[in-house]
């Protein structure tokens, strides 16, 4: 099975278009092979930005961790004007959010980055859909290692489904920092995490 948060040069393209819809602004996104949820914007990543719109906060840099065709930071941009950059590993997806900025008219800095490997600057906000499939190394390097690149009084925002280890990852996150259950909805969990403010 090819996975989104591969590289697979040799995986047959398919572009299509979605609609999504949020506070009443629309929006339509190009979806292709090789990326997370082609075909609709998933439950998870929904109740993400929306719990985020409500709750998050409204100015400051936004870094969205794993962007996958660019909705999280794309809605975050239209919306609340923030600024934001977007990474992720796989180049399509990459590609994929250049496009759907032009599409949207917005703005964000995309590049691609193992992680955080390429990230130089520091963000008021780090927000992501983990790729819990990648292994737990991997997400939660995604989530342990935000610190690193988060101002003083930086926050991270990320969605985790309870039956994929979500009270596990607040269990584990409660050990140094402070984590808030922002919302839960079937299944889903939304996590805020100050660092710093540490238990």
């Amino acid at each position: 099975m090819e996975h989104y948060f591969t590289n697979n040069n040799n995986l047959k393209s398919n572009l299509r278009s979605i609609e999504y819809k949020v506070q009443n602004t629309s929006f339509v996104f190009y979806t292709d092979n090789g990326v997370f949820s082609k075909s609709s914007v998933d439950y998870g990543t929904d109740l993400l930005i929306q719990s985020y719109l409500e709750n998050g906060k409204k100015t400051g840099k936004v870094l969205d961790v794993g962007c996958g065709y660019g909705v999280i930071g794309i809605v975050i941009n239209k919306i609340n004007k923030q600024k934001v950059d977007q990474i992720d590993v796989n180049k399509r997806a990459i590609h994929l959010t250049e496009m759907n900025n032009k599409t949207n008219k917005t703005k964000s800095k995309t590049f691609i980055s193992d992680i955080y490997e390429n990230v130089v600057d520091k963000y008021d906000v780090i927000i992501t859909n983990p790729p819990i499939r990648a292994g737990k190394k991997v997400y939660m390097r995604i989530l342990t290692e935000a610190e690193r690149h988060l101002t003083q009084n930086g926050e991270l925002w990320f969605v985790v489904r309870k039956d994929q280890g979500a009270k596990t990852i607040e269990k584990e996150l409660q050990k140094k920092y402070k984590i808030d259950l922002i919302k839960r909805q079937r299944g889903y969990h939304i996590y805020k995490v100050d660092f710093a403010l540490t238990n």
